[in-house]
This record gives structure tokens, sequence and C-alpha cells, in this order.
């Protein structure tokens, strides 16, 4: 090892100390002092002098305590991008007598929107390409650039998108005429993704976005070529802990105007053919019922869990889709399967699903249900379906260590077309592996692990470095995915798993909700439990243990670090949600009453309390900690900035031990950290030089 050792950190320069100024944080149940308060300032467009000296003092002390190993990164990221096939199209996607793709030019870090005329079953090759959207032009001179999402109009000739320049996931909307390549004037600032057209080719709905909270705020129409002022509130949700969204319904018939929160939703639509038709209600919400809704061939399809834990799939008719009664039931809710998604087609209705963590496909047509792909320790979902009357189902199939495969499966004939398998120069699913396991919680459930490793470097004799990644929460499976950066890990002898702990829902709701509110603590259990049963098999030498996660999976490892830090080596924390408590109770910090029903309302007492018990900023203790590498982004729309920055200054002033404790503070970026496909490289490289040096490996290969 070099200078990241605990024995050599005391010969680097001395890391920033954070000034002590004591703030009192109010509570209903008690108030608290942060000292670091400091260091928030909520402008979305600046930040104090003095704050940013102290960033600016992190970053310079983090990069001379990783100035040995600059080499290494240097190679990690030459390494990474050795795997990106530079010149690359994505699978091309019909929609409307079109099919769409995005191509990626040698150099370039953004991608060109294009497309090309054609059937439903492929692509005109006689058709001229014609250029949509050139992001890199549209990049260039930002330090940060992303498109949110493109929505081109029912007649194919006005492209309408919305872009990112900041990072704070703030979009203004942006209009062009793709017949005459004219970018229109009326763009729109403010917007959150979404975006719907009506079949007029004049009338887009779009949702605006609270300039403070960054919660969705009304939906709005409005009409090409006039003013933003002009624009006409259609929609507005008076429950400000909701979210609000549009899109066309698969038939093109209706825009719909979803309402959604962690326990209820609500569907209401507008005619497409007259978009200024007042909004009608589909679907009410109901206490504790979760739905999707879609429309195509004078009916609607409903995803529900009401009646079924796990959610079932039912038809409803086109006039009466809220009368129960009058609903037939197309999947039934089983205990051991949950339905994830759904997507209608004119020849069929496909839906994914999971079983014991392993996601699926299944295809109704002609009156059965037939398999599509299945595969264990895998990701199998849905693709991208966009347009109903396409001749194909689109699906992907990708683990840990296979590149993703793109399939189209042809509904009139059956036969599976391999659309696209990413391509990764120079590497070689042959020499990896990858296996499901099942680790013992103390409570006695079962927990999912899926674990990689590269055959001949690594293997379970107990003498491997481990990573262990977890996340566990919203619900939100951690599947299984291949990543071109993650061989430069395993060829190093590293064995990567995946804990699925609970909050997510890997093994269905159940597991969900085992893993949120007041069960919450099970998450963290799970994982340390996860990677002791890891260390008992041989999977890990127990002095190079090393733990990740980021954002939600972030405050999982800040809890790991307080209370189970003597099991790892080092630990990642990329952008984490670590100042629990002060954040719930804080309405005008960004997304705050979205949250409450997912880690509790802190104006109960009850819920106050179990959470002030894990929140691991109030809970950093004199005592040992491993390594520890903290990222964030100055940006970050979903946890703010000055959460792990004011954790690592509380943390710094109370750890007893040598270990290295670092932060990089991203000037120009948000919680998805670097926009570009290549400068994003430089961040991962950054994360593995810091496991690869802690591991004793730095001076390897």
């Amino acid at each position: 090892m070099i200078l990241l050792t605990a024995a050599a950190a005391a010969q680097t320069p001395a890391p920033p100390v954070a000034p002590v100024v004591p703030h009192v944080v109010k509570s209903p149940h008690g108030d608290r002092v942060d000292e670091y308060h400091w260091l928030r300032d909520d402008d979305p467009q600046s930040k104090r002098p003095e704050i940013l000296r102290h960033l600016q003092a992190e970053n310079a002390h983090t990069a001379a305590m990783m100035a040995p190993l600059q080499g290494l990164q240097a190679q990690l990221a030459a390494e990474m991008r050795s795997r990106i096939q530079e010149d690359e199209d994505t699978p091309p996607v019909y929609d409307r007598g079109w099919w769409y793709w995005q191509e990626f030019k040698a150099g370039a870090e953004y991608p060109v929107l294009m497309r090309q005329r054609g059937s439903p079953e492929r692509p005109d090759a006689r058709a001229p390409r014609q250029v949509l959207l050139d992001q890199p032009a549209l990049a260039a001179g930002q330090a940060y650039y992303r498109v949110g999402s493109t929505a081109v109009s029912p007649n194919g000739e006005i492209l309408a998108w919305t872009e990112d320049t900041g990072g704070r996931r703030i979009h203004t909307l942006r209009l062009r005429n793709l017949r005459t390549g004219k970018t229109y004037a009326d763009a729109i600032p403010g917007v959150l993704e979404d975006l719907a057209w009506a079949n007029d080719n004049r009338t887009l709905f779009y949702v605006r976005q609270d300039p403070v909270t960054l919660q969705s705020g009304p939906v709005w129409r409005h009409t090409l070529g006039t003013e933003a002022a002009a624009d006409v509130k259609v929609f507005e949700e008076a429950d400000k802990t909701l979210f609000v969204s549009v899109h066309n319904s698969a038939s093109g018939r209706y825009v719909l105007i979803t309402v959604t929160g962690f326990d209820t939703a609500e569907t209401r639509v507008v005619p497409a053919d007259a978009p200024r038709s007042p909004v009608r209600m589909v679907l009410a919400r109901r206490e504790k019922v979760r739905h999707t809704a879609d429309h195509l061939k004078g009916r609607w399809v409903i995803r529900t869990n009401e009646g079924a834990v796990n959610f079932r799939l039912v038809s409803a008719p086109q006039r009466a889709p809220d009368e129960r009664g009058r609903w037939r039931t197309l999947v039934p809710g089983r205990e051991q399967a949950t339905l994830e998604d759904f997507v209608l087609l004119e020849r069929g209705i496909a839906v994914q699903e999971r079983v014991d963590a392993d996601s699926r496909v299944r295809l109704l047509a002609g009156g059965r249900w037939q398999p599509v792909a299945a595969a264990p320790a895998s990701t199998v979902a849905l693709g991208d379906n966009r347009d109903a009357r396409a001749a194909h189902l689109r699906y992907t199939v990708t683990s840990m260590v296979q590149p993703r495969a793109t399939w189209d499966l042809h509904l009139a004939s059956g036969r599976r077309v391999l659309r696209k398998l990413q391509p990764v120069p120079g590497y070689d699913a042959g020499l990896y592996a990858t296996e499901r396991l099942w680790a013992p919680a103390r409570d006695g459930r079962r927990i999912p692990v899926t674990v990689s490793w590269r055959r001949d470097r690594a293997r379970a004799d107990g003498t491997a470095p481990l990573l262990v990644i977890g996340y566990g929460a919203y619900g939100s499976s951690y599947d299984p995915e291949f990543s071109s950066n993650r061989p430069s890990l395993l060829d190093r002898g590293f064995v990567v798993a995946l804990a699925h702990v609970r909050g997510g829902a890997e093994l269905g709701e159940g597991w969900y909700e085992d893993g949120r509110l007041m069960n919450k603590k099970n998450t963290f259990n799970d994982f340390v439990d996860a990677t002791d049963a890891l260390v008992r098999a041989g999977w890990g030498a127990k002095d190079k243990v090393f733990a990740s996660g980021g954002s939600a999976g972030g405050l999982l490892m800040g809890v790991v670090a307080n209370e189970a830090g003597s099991l790892y080596r080092g630990i990642v924390l990329d952008v984490p949600f670590v100042d629990t408590v002060t954040t719930m109770l804080d309405e005008t910090i960004p997304l705050t009453a979205n949250e409450w029903t997912q880690w509790g309302d802190p104006r109960d007492r009850t819920a106050h309390d179990y959470m002030l018990s894990y929140s691991p900023y109030d809970n950093i203790r004199a005592q040992a900690y491993p390594a520890m590498l903290v990222l964030t982004g100055l940006w970050d729309s979903q946890v703010q900035y000055f959460e792990p920055v004011k954790y690592v200054a509380r943390l710094r002033a109370k750890k007893t031990d040598a270990n290295p404790l670092l932060l990089h503070v991203n000037m120009d970026a948000g919680h998805g950290g670097a926009s570009g496909r290549f400068e994003v490289l430089d961040e991962i490289a950054r994360e593995y030089a810091f496991l690869i040096d802690q591991a004793g490996l730095a001076r390897a290969r």
C-alpha cells in the first residue's frame, strides 16, 4: 500500500478543520445542536465564499492524499474507456412510421438523436437518415449537459425536448421544427422531464417544478408558437407530498395525468383529440392503493395492488374504468411473484415479473400466456416499446458479467432476433462468473446476494478482496446488470457482491415494507448479515472487506460505518443521505415532503425517535472508523451537498483512528455526477483507486 495507509496518512498535509459554529435545530420533540450548519447555503446559483473555500480545501486535501495514485487512476480510466465502443449506435426503436436511435461518434461525450423512415418491421435502408438533436453541439461550452426527455409530435414534424445545464434536474423545455431545422423561440424554463403531445400537433402538456422544493407543480398546456406566459394551467395537485407526471396512452387517444405517492395513485385524462377539454378522472385515489393504467383497443389495463399485495393486472371498460365489479383479471395476484410492469401492444400484452429475486418477461397473445425470457442471477426487462403497432416486443437481458443483449420477439412468427449485443472491446465474458447466494438474516429471513468474480483471479477461499454494494429503498430492486467498468476490479482479484437487502422489492412488496418506515433498521442489519455470511463462506478476506452505496444507499453506508465499521477495511459513500432527521423536518429542503411516507414524518414523536436512533450524522461517535471516501455534487437536487460535507466535518472531529477520510465535491454536477460518458470515468477511477489501494493492490498489474 502507498500513501493512503493509516501510517503514511500522518505524513500528509493535515485535513481541513471546519470551524465550529453552534446552531440550534428546532424540533417539536427536542432541539439539537448542529455545529456545522453554517456549511449550508440554499442559493441555487452560488454559495457563500467561506463555504466554497472549505469545499476547495477538502478537494485539495483529497487530491494531495491521492496524488500517489494518479498513475493508477489514469490507468483505470484508460482501461474503462478501452471497453467503450466509441462509435456506437443504440438499437433503433419504431414509433409511428419512423425508427429512432442515438448515435455516438468517436471521442464525443454525448450522442446525436437520429431517425429514419420505415415500416413496423424494419427501417427503410433507402430512406435518408435525419439528425434531430445534436447533443455534442448543444453541450459545447457547458460544464454539465443532460437531455431529460424527447417527444416528437404525432405527425413527426415537431421535436420537444427538455435539457438540464446545471445538474440540479431543473429542465428547460425547447421545441424544434424538424422540416426546417429551426428551433422555436418559445423556451420554457423550470419544468420536469415529462412531456405529452395532443393530436393536433400544436398542443403540448408539461409539468412545472417548484423552484425551491423542486417538487412537481401544476400541469400546463402550451400552444406551439406562443409565449409561455400564455400557457394554460390545466391541473394542480393540492397534496405537495405527491408526484405529478404526464404521458401519452398507448392508444394515442389520451394525455394521461398521473398523481403518485409511495402509498397512493390517481389517473386523470385529457382527450388527445380535444386538448382543451376539461380534465377527467379515470381512477380516483384510494388510501394504500397504488396503480398504473394504460389504454388500448377500447379498454383500460390496470396494474394495481388492490386485493393483491404483489400487484395484479386487470382490464376495465373504457367508459367505466373505476367500477371494480366490471374488472376482468388478466394476471392474478400471487404470493411468490411480483408484477412489476406491463406494456400494451396491438398483438398482445407483455408483463415483467419477479420471482425469488429473478426477473422474467411473459407475453399474453392469442388468448394464452407464453414465457419470453428468464435467466437466473440476471436482469430480464421490458425494453423500449413505445409504439403499440410495432411488429415485435422488445426486451433486454443482462447480468453482472454478461453485457446487455437487446432482443426483438416478432409477434406474428414468434421468431427472436438479437437486435444488439452491447459491444465491449477486449472483454471475454467466459473469464467471469456470477452466482445467486442466500445469506441468513438475524431474524431468520434469507437475503439474496448476487456475486461476481473472475474465474482465474478470485475464488471462495477467504483470500480475495470483497466489495459489497447495497441500496435498499423505495421498493427499487437492485438488479444485477453489466458494467463495462467493473472488470477493472474483477481483473485485480476482487469479488463484487450486490446485497439485495430489505427496502428493495427483490422478494416482493413485503420485502419492501420490511425495509421502510418503522422497519428501516432491517435494511442495515441485512447488509451487515450479508457481509458476514459472505466472509464466513470464504468469498472475502476478513481484512479486505469493502462497502459501497449511493444516495439512500449512502444512508445505509453511514449507518454501517457507525454500527459495524470494524467489519470493513473501507467504505465509499456516494451522494449519501446522512442527515436524516434534520432534512425530514425541513420542508424547504427539496423533495422533503415527498419522502415522509418512505422514511417517516419526524413531526410524529415515534417516527422522530426511531429515525434519530439511526441517522448517520446524529450517531457519529468517538470510535475508530474504516477508511472512507465520501462523494457529492455541489448542485445535487436529491441529497443536498451540505449533508455529506457536514458529515465529514463532524466525523473528522470525533473519530479516533488515523484511517483516511476523504471528501470530493464535484463543483459542476449534481446527484448523478458528471454528464459526459467519458468524464464520469474519472469519478469512477477515483473510487476504484481508493478501493484497490486499501486492498493493498495499488502496485499490482
